[in-house]
């Protein structure tokens, strides 16, 4: 049994989180910390987790908890993971797995350091959907492939939402624009040797929509494109070209809520899906079998090196500065 201590009272917890942990045997949310007392205490009664804290340093240090599940601002991810991991904690750091690149790299030398698990929480990864898609894109079904094409766009509405400010590690490419450069990073197996990028910027230095083109080593162009403007309508999409056909991947970021699998090849299409079993799920499956029998992960905290490496890129590419600066 793995018993989980969860940072803060954040909306994407109980999906992320709690939910997948009450469908496994193998795992249990007990104890939560949160600065607003009242609202830990209403979380906390509608999620049954037994045991509410007011600082944070209160669950890292418990003697009977394993893993720390760290979905804090991601100004906040660095400082309490590397708390979590001193204290002998294995981490899953929600994404953006860090403010920039040094700060992931920090995280990821501490994590060698201890022999504990940190992982990046980019649930879709674990998924049969996107497991599919890959063994597609590795295959010679599509023939020569010159391009990838990964969209997602959330609209977000209020001045006030975390993801509007800046030195709470705010921006689309953070929060949304994250996930398209993860597809395609993860699709192709490899890291762009160029990027171009262009940014709509709402509050300072805050992305509301980014635009990148990253060129890879062989010919492969990618685009990527993420969007929380209030005019953005919901699409998460990753479209594939070779010189034999075309696969499109619909919601790749939630295959629980529907999705679908086109490949049209030598003119015939077929169509594909998975189970509805949440991504969640199969995250914390990776997770556990990454603690229990030390199996490897595909979002480990080498591949957040890489992963916040090709964020800052796009940023600097874009004229807007990296979030934050290196914590300690």
């Amino acid at each position: 049994m793995i018993r989980f201590g969860t940072l803060g009272a954040a909306r994407i917890t109980p999906g992320a989180l709690i939910y997948p942990c009450m469908n496994e045997p193998r795992a249990l949310v007990t104890a939560m910390a949160a600065r607003d007392r009242k609202r830990a205490e209403l979380f906390a009664e509608a999620h049954h987790i037994s045991r509410i804290y007011d600082r944070y340093e209160e669950v890292i240090a418990l003697d009977d908890i394993q893993a720390i599940y760290n979905p804090l601002p991601i100004s906040a991810h660095c400082e309490w993971t590397l708390k979590a991991l001193d204290a002998g904690k294995h981490v899953l750091c929600e994404k953006s797995f860090a403010s920039n690149a040094l700060e992931a790299a920090l995280m990821h030398q501490r994590a060698l350091d201890s022999g504990l698990v940190l992982m990046d929480a980019f649930h879709y990864r674990y998924h049969p959907v996107f497991i599919r898609a890959k063994e597609i894109f590795d295959s010679s079904q599509l023939g020569v492939i010159s391009s990838i094409d990964a969209v997602f766009c959330v609209p977000v509405k209020g001045a006030t939402d975390i993801r509007m400010n800046y030195d709470t590690g705010g921006g689309v490419t953070m929060d949304i624009g994250c996930y398209p450069i993860s597809w395609v990073r993860h699709l192709s197996g490899k890291e762009p040797v160029d990027v171009e990028a262009s940014a709509v910027v709402g509050p300072p230095d805050v992305d509301l929509s980014l635009d990148a083109r990253m060129i890879f080593d062989d010919g492969l162009v990618a685009t990527v494109h993420g969007d929380m403007r209030e005019s953005a309508s919901m699409t998460a999409r990753i479209t594939v070209i070779g010189d034999r056909g075309e696969m499109v991947v619909e919601n790749p970021i939630a295959p629980q809520l529907g999705h679908l699998i086109t490949l049209t090849v030598d003119g015939e299409t077929s169509y594909e899906m998975r189970d509805r079993r949440p991504s969640y799920c199969y995250q914390l499956d990776a997770f556990i079998d990454a603690i229990e029998n030390n199996a490897p992960m595909y979002t480990d905290s080498a591949d957040a090196v890489k992963q916040m490496a090709l964020i800052d890129r796009c940023y600097l590419a874009a004229g807007l500065p990296i979030r934050g600066a290196p914590c300690e």
